[in-house]
């Protein structure tokens, strides 16, 4: 029987949204935790309403996080291998998203080969989770709140959990992207492998198959996520000693790669931050 504690929230802020507020309409994003016995391969359950009625739609956009998703909205869903570009959605209307984030090495026992096989690609539930996953997908959207809808995921990965073949690199694959994302530091493959014990061959073979993306990308995408992160707090921030925090070479190298992933120049972004001077 699964306890109270499966009812537990992530703590800290969503990591990755590039506009923290919407300016006008509702809106409501909520997490969950998953029980004991799934947490080797979900990281949490997430919930994101909306009422857009009567105010012009607007833009939510998320950096991309080296995790698979699978998502059900009223009328779209999928199965999200690794996204290597931002995410954009736009919020009109009144809706809904519905998502379970598997951790990093999380989703490979599910698919049952390399997650480097569905980067930037997104496949039907069923393509997976078979009957169970069309039924899912009806639940979902028949559900009348959150938590009835982080319920029904806990039922269909729980099912299927006696079925995995869940073996040791999971855990590892977990640990080292764990790892990169705490230690603001680590800016090369080179630091990992010397800090893991592996070789840098070794790295790139567990992230394809365990993390869908390289061990390189994956360090630069959480820079940039601290990047985006120390510019929303509010304090002021000197773009040639940012760079040079996280491992670029030259704040015109920073600018460029920010440029490619935000959309927009670091100084605009901050110009453009809800509550900016």
């Amino acid at each position: 029987m699964i306890g109270k504690t499966r009812h537990a929230t992530p703590s800290g802020e969503p990591r990755g949204v590039l506009v923290p507020r919407l300016g006008q309409g509702q809106f409501s994003h909520e997490r969950q935790l998953p029980c004991a016995a799934l947490a080797e391969l979900v990281e949490h359950y997430w919930h994101v309403a909306w009422n857009m009625q009567g105010h012009p739609p607007q833009t939510q956009e998320t950096l991309p996080h080296p995790n698979v998703h699978l998502v059900i909205e009223h009328d779209t869903e999928g199965i999200h291998g690794v996204h290597t570009a931002r995410f954009t959605k736009l919020l009109e209307g009144q809706g809904f998203a519905f998502g379970i984030k598997f951790r990093p090495g999380g989703f490979q026992p599910f698919l049952g080969k390399p997650l480097a096989a569905i980067a930037d690609t997104t496949l039907p539930p069923d393509a997976v989770f078979g009957v169970e996953g069309v039924a899912y997908v009806q639940d979902i959207r028949a559900c009348c709140d959150a938590q009835a809808r982080f319920a029904a995921a806990e039922r269909l990965l729980l099912a299927r959990l006696p079925r995995l073949n869940v073996h040791a690199d999971v855990a590892r694959a977990n640990a080292l992207v764990a790892a990169i994302a705490a230690d603001t530091g680590m800016v090369t493959v080179e630091a990992l492998a010397q800090q893991s014990g592996l070789t840098k061959r070794s790295l790139q073979r567990l992230f394809q198959h365990y993390v869908g993306a390289s061990p390189k990308w994956v360090i630069k995408r959480y820079r940039m996520h601290e990047a985006v992160a120390q510019l929303q707090a509010g304090v002021p921030v000197k773009l040639a000693q940012l760079a040079l925090d996280l491992g670029y070479f030259d704040q015109a190298h920073f600018i460029n790669e920010f440029t490619a992933l935000v959309g927009k120049p670091p100084g605009e972004y901050l110009r453009q931050l809800p509550g900016a001077a």
